[in-house]
């Protein structure tokens, strides 16, 4: 399963332009998580209501908008995540 963190980007100013995905393993996401973490599932939601990990909150890839990704608290960390078949 492909986890990964959406970071800041910051440009010369040090104000925030963009938010860049970063890969992390099951420890990161442990310590994330301890921290404050948001868990975001992006499967379908059938798949979701199948199996999801523990407290994650469901925003479908295909629904992922401005909309949907304002119900995130931007002052925290969000790991967004898919089940990978590979």
């Amino acid at each position: 399963m492909p986890l990964g963190r959406l970071t800041p980007n910051s440009n010369r100013d040090g104000k925030r332009e963009s938010i860049m995905p970063t890969s992390i393993d099951r420890d990161d996401v442990q310590r994330l998580l301890g921290q404050g973490a948001q868990l975001v599932d992006v499967l379908p939601p059938q798949e979701y209501h199948d199996q999801h990990l523990p407290g994650a909150m469901s925003i479908p890839l295909k629904e992922l908008n401005a909309e949907a990704a304002g119900r995130l608290l931007q002052d925290q960390p969000i790991i967004v995540y898919c089940y990978d078949h590979q």
